[in-house]
């Protein structure tokens, strides 16, 4: 194999996540610290695959009782009224207030869904050891963990409300069931990005390379 088909776990050499220096771990050891930050280096996060795919599917469950379940309940002197996330993009929809609607329709339900069904098809293609797009499919994940974080802007909002529009006796908002649901979702598909490693995209395309040489 040449030189410039070496890879850094090839050539012995492993980066660190929290600052992102290549350093070279104590022969023989497999696992070593980071010379900057003394953060542990690994050639592969250990379990990756097993552990994003725990965290995407009880995501993935939590999703459904997000979605069908109330996420704001709003108790006035006519009765109380339990509105959906849907529901709410609904209720926001008006000349005025389309921006936020939309805001709360992409962050909160299309955002969460495409997450879940990007990081499956990463895992899925890794685990067939798929060469190809490999470098779309790393772009995608750096997509994915970018904004993912913007999923909680409807929890956010929610909390938000459920602060401020209290004037009992005469109307008071608290959150639902539904919000405690999506927030899971949120937390459980940021732990799928930080279990996953995307140097497993890359593996494949290096042991095709050595077969070859």
């Amino acid at each position: 194999m040449s030189a410039a088909a070496l890879t850094g776990m090839q050539s012995g050499l492993q980066t660190c996540e929290a600052c992102g220096l290549l350093s070279r771990p104590p022969i023989p050891q497999e696992e070593g610290r980071c010379p900057r930050c003394a953060a542990e280096t690994v050639f592969r996060k250990p379990a990756s695959l097993q552990r994003t795919w725990a965290y995407l599917i009880a995501a993935a469950v939590c999703y459904v009782p997000a979605n069908l379940l109330p996420v704001l309940t709003t108790n006035t002197a006519a009765g109380s009224e339990s509105d959906t996330i849907l529901q709410g993009v609904v209720l926001l929809w008006s000349p005025t207030g389309w921006p936020l609607s939309l805001i709360v329709l992409v962050a909160s339900i299309m955002i969460p869904s495409a997450k879940i069904v990007a990081m499956a098809y990463l895992l899925v293609t890794v685990k067939r050891g798929s060469i190809r797009n490999s470098g779309q499919r790393v772009r995608l994940f750096r997509l994915v963990g970018l904004i993912g974080r913007w999923s909680m802007v409807d929890v956010f909002v929610d909390a938000f409300t459920a602060a401020l529009v209290q004037l009992q006796p005469l109307m008071s908002v608290a959150p639902a069931s539904g919000l405690l649901f999506f927030a899971a979702v949120v937390v459980f598909t940021m732990l799928a990005v930080e279990s996953f490693d995307p140097r497993l995209i890359w593996d494949p395309s290096s042991e095709r390379e050595a077969r070859d040489v």
